[in-house]
């Protein structure tokens, strides 16, 4: 189903809509403050396989969740030393016991993961290797038939976000992008 949302202020309403759709095992296409994401609920299993088979994405390549605010972090991973904590799910942890936790800056998402109460997967909204669309039009056309909902927050910039490492208790910018690094300084 195709979802229009304002991007600025996002309608209690359709989030909880969409909210429902994910606490039942839904998968969604979601507007994020870079491109647009594909996820579920963290916690059904199902759903996470849906979307390994939806990206044709190797299993062993676990996805990143999208966390409300810092203190959500603090319940799925111990900032001191960045260790897992037995919360998060084996299927989104690495052998090495690291996940990609991100925060986007969009209205949509953080309702979402705010509504729904914890984190949501998130990856890119494309099959493995290929191009995010940035009009989700786009992305109805080519992906609507296999996830529950295709939101609509406008044309995103797709732009890939910056990636910051923060094992060993130092940070290190992996990837430059989206996202200001500054605090790094």
């Amino acid at each position: 189903m195709y979802l229009k949302i304002n991007p600025d202020n996002p309608q209690p309403r359709l989030i909880k809509q969409v909210v429902d759709c994910l606490k039942s095992g839904g998968v969604i296409i979601y507007p994020t403050d870079t491109t647009y994401g594909l996820g579920c609920d963290i916690f059904n299993r199902k759903a996470v396989k849906k979307i390994f088979q939806i990206k044709q994405r190797d299993q062993r390549k676990p996805f990143s969740f999208i966390c409300n605010d810092l203190a959500e972090i603090s319940t799925y991973a111990q900032v001191s030393n960045f260790a897992f904590t037995k919360i998060v799910p084996d299927s989104l942890s690495t052998k090495q016991k690291t996940v990609g936790i991100r925060m986007p800056e969009n209205a949509i998402s953080q309702a979402i993961v705010a509504e729904l109460g914890n984190p949501l997967v998130t990856t890119s909204a494309n099959i493995s290797g290929e191009d995010t669309p940035e009009d989700p039009q786009d992305i109805e056309v080519s992906m609507g038939q296999l996830v529950d909902f295709v939101i609509d927050g406008g044309v995103s910039i797709n732009e890939a976000s910056s990636v910051i490492s923060l094992l060993n208790d130092e940070t290190e910018i992996l990837r430059q992008g989206s996202g200001d690094t500054s605090w790094l300084d």
